[in-house]
């Protein structure tokens, strides 16, 4: 009986790495792809300068910037409100149904598609606040989008610190919200972190949302209002590889924008990365 457990054990593990194998192999074929078409255009010009002659010479310039405002504008709305709300939750409210109810409402949140986030942010933020298409428009869609990423994330790392810290400090006279300051934060950061940098990795990437929210098909100029329409590199690329007239003409600089993108979303998981370790080093020297 038990080799005919460890062989179907053995039956399914092949299988699985199997299919494990087989997307490593896609994603390295892609990826590979990505860099020997986009590696020949990418230049300190292309970086530099803005798009020319309708999109088919000139840089991305432009789209970087956007993608840069719109994406610290998501992490300034975003990652307060997602922190606060994972500390009330594991901190303060009564553990009951209603709690349970919000944290499930939470995770299913979390794969709502993204085109949804758009339609509401334009619903409800463009036409019912009448706040317009713009960058501002488009960071709050992307901070309600990654919400449910921050919030569950930072009540996770909430979770992970040890019981002992807060009756230890309450124990010493502390009040509650010393307590979670002094203790319970500071072991908590770098999972509060790592996720607020993931869904801001997220975010970046997104094309659904500042669609409908506010990027703009072209534009030489960089935004100056929180109401201006902007360039974004998600959006830039979705319209040389798939929109425009002269498709075979763009499809370098398509290449191009897709390297830098590739390569800012893999900069954002890293600097994750840096700053988990780095804390997590801090903590254990404590």
């Amino acid at each position: 009986m038990n080799k005919k457990k460890m062989r179907t054990e053995k039956i399914w593990f092949s299988i699985m790495g199997f299919f494990a194998a087989m997307t490593v192999v896609a994603l390295g074929l892609l990826l590979f792809s990505i860099i020997r078409e986009g590696a020949s255009v990418l230049s300190w010009s292309f970086i530099t300068e803005a798009p020319r002659r309708n999109m088919t010479e000139g840089g991305i310039w432009p789209a970087l910037v956007g993608t840069f405002y719109v994406s610290s504008l998501t992490v300034m709305i975003s990652v307060p409100v997602g922190i606060g709300a994972a500390i009330y939750l594991n901190e303060y409210a009564s553990q009951g149904p209603i709690v349970r109810l919000i944290r499930l409402s939470i995770r299913n949140l979390a794969g709502v598609p993204s085109i949804v986030y758009g339609l509401f942010g334009l619903g409800i933020f463009a036409s019912f606040l009448q706040i317009g298409v713009g960058l501002i428009t488009a960071a709050i869609t992307l901070a309600i989008m990654v919400l449910p990423w921050v919030i569950t994330a930072s009540e996770e790392a909430l979770k992970a610190v040890p019981t002992s810290f807060r009756e230890g400090g309450l124990a010493l006279g502390a009040t509650k919200w010393q307590t979670i300051r002094q203790l319970v934060l500071p072991s908590a950061i770098p999972g509060m972190m790592t996720g607020s940098i993931l869904g801001l990795a997220r975010a970046a990437g997104e094309t659904a949302p500042i669609i409908l929210t506010g990027a703009a098909y072209y534009s030489r100029n960089l935004p100056t209002e929180l109401t201006d329409s902007f360039m974004a590199l998600p959006y830039h690329l979705y319209i040389l590889a798939t929109q425009h007239a002269q498709a075979s003409a763009v499809r370098p600089i398509a290449y191009g924008t897709a390297l830098v993108l590739i390569i800012l979303v893999i900069l954002l998981n890293l600097t994750a990365i840096i700053i988990r370790n780095r804390f997590r080093r801090r903590n254990e020297a404590l």
